[in-house]
This record gives structure tokens, sequence and C-alpha cells, in this order.
């Protein structure tokens, strides 16, 4: 993993960090913080959050944790670091309730279809009938307590993708909060957690971007106005897709099917107060659709924003709770 880090901090503004991780960028600002803290400390300790998560979690990686357990072609109980029986325990609560529309098992079928690797290809039926019987949260046992693992189908693998990064958005907050930062903005890949307030006093404002290919506009901005601190985190079928023979592909795998999703809803941005579980939040309403994964939204009353499309015509759409929770409420650009 590579890291390139530029420090500032303008006169009156905030103290800015940003660089590359986990093959994105990310972008880390604070204010009003001790005078006494040392930008290169917060540069090395962030810097090691970032790999001590990367060996642990990366599904890009051969040496970390989740390839070695993918490896484990076994049904004997296996060890696992806190932070992966976390990720999990948490994934089989969306899981359920999600219907199984959310699960961390796709990775055979995320493979099967190429972007693992970005090799796209359509699989034949036969192939994707092939995989589908090793695919299943409910075939993966989690012992918390005792930090293991087991896999009924010792050909089950795990993809942290949809969680991860919202986990590393987190633990980089946690960082902050421990030093006493109580007003700052983390991001990772145009996922993030804000708290509190700017230097000058304004609120945060974060742009939601419009969901379509190969242009990057603003479709809203929420403007953050609370200080307990909130994760805004947004899933997409408009950027990780292709296009075979007039067909187009998103990489929102139905574990049911193995195929894509083919609803019209085109994102859909979760605020939380855990960076973890809307990460995870917002892949599971995507793969579930614009009617159903507002149900879930209403059931589980998370503040969503939901953007749909069709017939080249963009429509958006809020869960009561964001409508009447104002720590995300749309403000004008």
């Amino acid at each position: 993993m590579s890291i390139l880090l530029v420090a500032c901090q303008p006169n009156g503004g905030e103290t800015e960090l940003a660089g590359s991780v986990q093959g994105t960028t990310y972008h880390i600002k604070w204010a009003h913080a001790n005078p006494d803290l040392k930008i290169e400390d917060i540069r090395k300790n962030v810097e090691d959050i970032f790999a001590r998560i990367d060996v642990k979690l990366s599904n890009w990686r051969q040496d970390s944790e989740i390839s070695a357990l993918n490896r484990a072609k076994t049904t004997a109980w296996l060890p696992v670091s806190p932070e992966i029986a976390e990720l999990i325990a948490i994934a089989r609560v969306v899981h359920e309730k999600s219907a199984g529309c959310y699960d961390l098992t796709v990775k055979p079928i995320f493979d099967l279809w190429g972007f693992s690797r970005h090799e796209n290809r359509v699989p034949t039926a036969e192939e994707i009938a092939a995989v589908l019987p090793h695919i299943g949260l409910d075939k993966l046992e989690l012992d918390a307590e005792n930090l293991r693992i087991r896999k009924r189908d010792p050909e089950l693998a795990i993809d942290l993708s949809s969680i991860a990064q919202g986990y590393t958005v987190g633990a980089v907050a946690r960082y902050l909060e421990g030093l006493g930062i109580q007003n700052y903005l983390a991001e990772i890949g145009g996922e993030m957690k804000v708290k509190g307030r700017k230097a000058n006093g304004d609120e945060w404002r974060v742009a939601v971007e419009k969901p379509t290919p190969f242009t990057r506009e603003v479709q809203k901005i929420l403007s953050i106005h609370q200080q307990n601190g909130v994760a805004i985190m947004t899933s997409g079928t408009y950027r990780n897709f292709f296009e075979q023979q007039g067909h187009v592909y998103s990489h929102i795998l139905d574990p049911k099917t193995g195929k894509p999703v083919t609803h019209h809803l085109l994102s859909d941005t979760v605020l939380h107060e855990d960076p973890t579980w809307a990460d995870a939040w917002s892949t599971a309403l995507l793969c579930l659709g614009e009617e159903e994964g507002a149900r879930v939204a209403e059931a589980e009353k998370l503040r969503v924003l939901f953007i749909s499309g069709e017939n080249g015509q963009l429509k958006e759409r809020l869960s009561s709770e964001l409508e009447k929770n104002p720590d995300g409420a749309p403000a004008a650009p």
C-alpha cells in the first residue's frame, strides 16, 4: 500500500491531511484542536492505521488475513482478529434484515464476473450455477467471544470490500477523537464521517454526486448541522460497471441469482452514527432496489437519500427519518 500525504494549515482554516490509500484517495480536516498536536505525528499514526487495517481486511492482498482465511478450504474452526469478527457480526445483522441481499460471501460471483480484477466478462449460466451453492452468509459460523469462524462449506470465500472502507473511516475518526479533536471531516474514497463545525463556525457541507457515468456533477448538498458526528456513505451502480452487446452490468450482484441487479435505483446515501454500519447498509439497500430498499429503510429507521433513474430522468426519494431528522438536511448549493 502506497500512501502519499500532504499536510497544510491555512491561516484561520482547517488543518488538512490528504493522500492515497486502499486504491483511492483520502482527506482529513480538523479545526479547533490542541495547538501542540504535531501534524507529522498525526500523519504517521494515520498511516499506521491504514496499514494495520489493510493487512487484515484487504481482498487485494495475498498476504492479508482475509485472503489467508479464503484459502483455507476447511470446515474446522479458524482464529480471526477482532476486526474481522466485528465486521462479520455486523454483516450478519444486515444480511438478515435485507433478506440475504447483503452477503459477504459473494466473492466467488464477484470473481466470476471479473469485477475483482477489472477483467469483466459475462459468465455462462452453467458457471453461475456451479458457484451459487457456495454462496450464503448462513454457511459461515461466528464465535465472536472466542474470535473464531467456521465455514460449513469449505469453498466459502469472504469479500469485505463493502464494509472495510467504512470501518477504516471509523478507525480514523476514533483516533482523532482520542486526540481531543471534536471538529473534523474524515473521508476515504467519498465515504466519510463529520463532526462538529468548520474552523469559521460554519456547518460541514457534503456534496452527493449525481449518479451518472463519465461525469462528476453535484446532485445535492447536505448541510450537517449537528455536533455529535455522523457518517455519510454512498453506494452506486453507475461507476463500477461494464457494457457488452448493448447490456449494462453493474458490480452490485444479487447473491440469490448470481447476476447484477436490474432495478432502477442508481445510488443511495446513508447517514448513520457508525461508519461501518452505514457502509454495510448503503450496499444492502442498493442491492434491494428502490421499492424494497425504501421499505427496509423505513422499517429500520434509517436516514437515506435514494436516487433512481428511468428514461433518462433522475428521481430523489428521502426516507422519513431523513426528512424529519435535521442531522443531514438538504441545503441549497
